[in-house]
């Protein structure tokens, strides 16, 4: 299956209602999808657009594609590229799929609700979704210090409805 960015034509990007249309057929899971914009997003498309136009200008001649060579040609295969700004920035061996886990691990760390994050990424499934959202040491610290003092909370909640018995009756004086 083809790249589901690197296939993105200028007639699946609404500016206006600030969404991106993934046609069926055309992802990984067969159904199309829709995703919404961020301001990162915008920008980005909105950089790209301007991108485009310069080359369309420059060509004479209508670029579909929302990501193309200098010469208009579409993106195939970008991973020398990827390598070469990987390294430029002190990263090198990272790999694009890296950027899905990161986005989905950054989804639920920010509370977006499971379900609705396995839509925007396009997984159907539980298992597929939990392949991505992996659980850090980090993430069992910060687990752990969210849930300091509940036991104690608790107690202190239920200690004042739960009867306690002494010497053969319990705490509202009626004997047993």
């Amino acid at each position: 299956m083809p790249s589901e960015v690197l296939t993105l034509s200028w007639r699946q990007i609404d500016f206006a209602g600030e969404t991106v249309r993934l046609d069926p057929g055309k992802t990984k899971s067969g159904e199309g999808r829709v995703f919404p914009f961020t301001v990162e997003l915008r920008q980005i498309l909105e950089a790209q657009r301007e991108y485009v136009r310069a080359i369309e200008r420059r060509l004479g001649r209508v670029i579909p594609l929302v990501w193309c060579w200098d010469d208009g040609s579409p993106i195939r295969d970008f991973r020398g590229s990827w390598r070469t700004a990987c390294r430029a920035v002190g990263v090198p061996g990272r790999v694009v799929h890296d950027f899905r886990r990161s986005a989905i691990r950054n989804m639920v760390k920010r509370g977006v609700p499971e379900r609705v994050a396995m839509q925007l990424a396009g997984h159907r499934t539980r298992s597929i979704f939990d392949r991505y959202a992996i659980v850090s040491e980090g993430d069992l610290v910060n687990a752990a210090a969210r849930l300091e003092g509940v036991a104690s909370a608790h107690a202190d909640t239920t200690a004042s409805a739960t009867p306690t018995r002494r010497k053969g009756r319990d705490v509202s004086g009626t004997d047993e």
